[in-house]
């Protein structure tokens, strides 16, 4: 694999060690320069559950470089693939699927008997082999404390790995493999008439969020791999073991709004002052509860209605608008129709829908995003820039 050593650089900057017990594992990483921004027991190790998929699809992916494997390439099913314990798409044996379904289906549905079936179409149909090709794949990106025992990540005692090991194949498959990084946006997908959609609701919550990983199972916890984009920075997320997926999720939203914050007004980032900030127990800052009649009192002199609220990014104007519509029944019916506005931004090839709730004034803008992040719920508020481009459906 031509494409393995192009990470060095990146390796240097990750691979530290610093093993510590604890409930969760977290690391946050500069997407271009590597730098760690924030780590915490980085280097514990735990069970990856479906985040080994990651490096499944990054082998196939590298064989689709190769031209050893083809997109429309159809796959038979074995008994083994088939058996595979949910999440599946329902795979028999016998049956044959393309290779793209099986990418999708590994990306969105998590589907367990794809990984297998890409597993074995890689290695002569012999899973164990491609463990091992798995295993020896990450040694070369320097993964070292990444050993993996299946294609899928369902559980196996010998089959762990680190935060900060898959931060180092985030950005691998980020670098190495641009024309596929698309695809871990892709929320659902259409396989024989029915619509399979994702579990991944940070792609449809926390701006920027354009893909990649979420994992579960009953030992290794709710782990995840995320990747934000906010103006010209890219952040890449590992967070491992936690209790629920709200609570990953609500760990991954304030990572990111931390960091994302503190770039906007100083492209240097004081990483001890930024570890403290996530650190800092969210239960030491008291919320304010508001009901929701008071989020939009009405007043006599209300004052200047310059601020926005952010909740929200979607991959469709329709999905956009459904949310923001949500929110408004939800919150406050002081909101009209007009105060919902959404965002048009290109990314390359693909569009991403930010909804809004404008006509705020600065206060009205914090009550209503106390509200929602009460409610564990994504919102930023900010004065309406000029600049702003809003789509019509």
């Amino acid at each position: 694999m031509k494409k393995v050593l192009c990470l060095i650089l990146f390796v240097f900057v990750l691979i530290k060690s610093t093993a510590v017990l604890a409930g969760t594992s977290s690391i946050m990483v500069d997407a271009q320069s590597g730098d760690v921004l924030y780590a915490m027991n980085a280097d514990e190790q735990r069970f990856p559950a479906s985040l080994t998929k990651l490096m499944t699809l990054y082998i196939t992916f590298n064989a689709l470089e190769n031209g050893n494997l083809k997109m429309d390439d159809k796959l038979k099913v074995s008994h083994i693939a088939a058996g595979r314990s949910p999440s599946r798409l329902g795979l028999n044996a016998g049956d044959v699927v393309d290779v793209k379904t099986c990418i999708l289906a590994s990306i969105v549905k998590s589907a367990n008997d794809c990984a297998t079936a890409l597993g074995e179409a890689l290695s002569n149909g012999n899973e164990r082999e491609f463990a091992k090709m798995m295993t020896k794949t990450a040694q070369k990106l320097g993964m070292k404390n990444t050993t993996f025992k299946n294609a899928s990540g369902l559980n196996h005692s010998e089959q762990k790995s680190t935060a900060r090991d898959m931060a180092v194949l985030a950005l691998a498959l980020y670098h190495h493999f641009p024309k596929y990084y698309p695809l871990f946006s892709i929320t659902e997908f259409d396989y024989q008439g029915q619509t399979v959609q994702g579990h991944n609701n940070l792609l449809k919550t926390c701006e920027g969020v354009d893909g990649m990983k979420t994992g579960y199972t009953a030992n290794a916890g709710f782990n995840i791999v995320t990747s934000a984009k906010r103006g010209d920075h890219r952040i890449f997320v590992v967070t491992m073991g936690h209790k629920t997926s709200d609570e990953r999720d609500e760990k991954v939203a304030s990572m990111l709004n931390s960091v994302f914050d503190r770039l906007n007004t100083n492209s240097k980032i004081d990483i001890q002052s930024l570890r403290a900030e996530i650190e800092t127990p969210k239960g030491g800052q008291k919320k304010t509860q508001y009901a929701y009649n008071e989020i939009l009192p009405e007043t006599k002199d209300k004052p200047k209605s310059d601020f926005s609220i952010q909740i929200g990014a979607f991959s469709s104007y329709d999905k956009a608008m459904s949310h923001a519509k949500n929110v408004q029944k939800q919150y406050s019916n002081k909101l009209l129709q007009k105060n919902i506005q959404i965002e048009k931004l290109n990314r390359g090839d693909k569009a991403i829908y930010r909804a809004q709730i404008t006509g705020l004034n600065h206060s009205d803008a914090d009550k209503l995003c106390a509200a929602l992040k009460n409610k564990k719920q994504d919102c930023i508020a900010s004065a309406v820039s000029s600049k702003t481009q809003f789509a019509e459906r």
